[in-house]
């Protein structure tokens, strides 16, 4: 039972096959169509995705990101968010992988059992890229007005920060 990871791919792969075989579905051209419908979307949500990498990659590079967490620092401290988080806080509704990124330099820094780590490890944990999300799912329906979506979107990681350090806080 320990080895069926390496096999449930293939036993899907396989059950999808058998089952278009018996609906008399052409199970290959399905494949290929869905290719098709990937492809056109990929394309699509393409020059979204690149003008947010970057931008992400300029504010970083410009020290853009370093001005607004020090801007930010005094509200965070009021908010309970400690400041050494807030590198973290910017750039994850903006960036998965540069979150990841900055989470891994706060947990080699304070240590994943400190205070610090632990109020990033449940920031990584609960909240989401956001501008990426809109990004990339608004730009597959070339949707050009986002209305309230942003602002909801980021006063959502806001509460996710605050409530993430007042959790640790209050149970760790």
């Amino acid at each position: 039972m320990s080895n069926f990871g390496a096999y449930a791919l293939p036993i899907l792969i396989a059950v999808i096959v058998i089952c278009g075989i018996i609906k008399k579905v052409g199970v290959f051209d399905c494949f290929t169509d869905g290719v098709k419908q990937l492809l056109t979307s990929s394309l699509g949500i393409l020059p979204s995705l690149m003008g947010l990498i970057f931008a992400v990659s300029l504010l970083k590079a410009s020290g853009g990101l370093d001005l607004i967490v020090k801007l930010l620092t005094p509200v965070a401290e009021f908010l309970g968010i400690p400041s050494q988080a807030m590198p973290l806080a910017v750039v994850s509704p903006v960036s998965g992988s540069g979150s990841l990124a900055v989470f891994e330099g706060i947990l080699s820094e304070f240590g994943p059992d400190s205070f610090i780590g632990r109020v990033a490890s449940v920031m990584v944990g609960s909240s989401e890229t956001s501008l990426y999300a809109v990004t990339v799912y608004y730009g597959a329906v070339a949707v050009k007005r986002t209305r309230h979506t942003i602002a909801a979107a980021l006063t959502a990681d806001m509460t996710c920060f605050i409530v993430s350090a007042m959790t640790v806080r209050l149970f760790m």
